[in-house]
């Protein structure tokens, strides 16, 4: 009997630890912290890759202020500060499904969730129209750059970069989109509760990043005069 206490004891406690905890972490506290610390590890990595395209943008400003002012002129304030708003709104969103999310409420998860993928679909649509644009007018980056409207040659440059930061911002909203769409079909299915709502907490510091890159993007690329 004595040796077959010990194994009872694992089983039952085996048994009362979460359906969510994976088994490689001791309990449910160390599943979430480990978790919140990878994330913020990618967080600083991707702060690192637009950190360099930030610092490049800069150099080349420096070289050719010319080119940047007439180049920032072809962008339209109005689009870009509309995509701000669009952002700003979704992040507030993001913070109340996270929100709901810790309170058991799932329908307002459901609510606030599909709102922040609403704002995130129309920043893309905005975006949709600013490129073709830019396609229209031969505003391209490089050898591309087909533009008879005058200027100095290197606003080519200037759209390099701007092709180059807003898409892969784009790109990253993308992302932002699909993992807000498998968390949405998550908290359908009633995976989230105030025990256990990780993926929304994960997926909410990740769209934080890419809103506050696009503040970071705005004035930089919009408002350089």
């Amino acid at each position: 009997m004595s040796a077959e206490t010990p194994i009872a004891d694992h089983a039952a406690a085996h048994s009362a630890e979460p359906a969510f905890r994976q088994h490689h972490f001791v309990n449910a506290e160390q599943q979430f912290s480990t978790s919140k610390l990878g994330m913020w590890l990618l967080l600083a990595t991707e702060i690192l890759m637009f950190g360099g395209l930030f610092v490049g943008y800069g150099l080349m400003q420096s070289l050719y202020p010319e080119a940047w002012v007439a180049g920032h002129h072809h962008l339209d304030r109005i689009m870009g500060a509309v995509n701000t708003v669009f952002l700003l709104v979704s992040s507030y969103t993001m913070v109340m499904a996270v929100h709901s999310a810790s309170t058991n409420n799932k329908s307002k998860t459901l609510w606030n969730l599909f709102l922040t993928l609403g704002f995130a679909g129309g920043f893309l649509v905005v975006k949709y129209f600013e490129y073709a644009h830019k396609f229209h007018d031969g505003l391209l980056p490089g050898r591309l750059f087909s533009y008879q409207g005058g200027g100095p040659p290197q606003q080519a440059m200037f759209f390099g970069f701007y092709f180059a930061m807003t898409g892969l911002h784009g790109f990253h909203v993308l992302v932002g989109m699909g993992l807000i769409i498998w968390i949405m079909i998550r908290a359908k299915s009633g995976e989230f509760s105030s025990a256990y709502y990780t993926p929304v907490d994960l997926v909410g510091l990740y769209w934080h990043l890419v809103d506050l890159i696009w503040i970071y993007l705005f004035p930089l690329l919009y408002l350089v005069s």
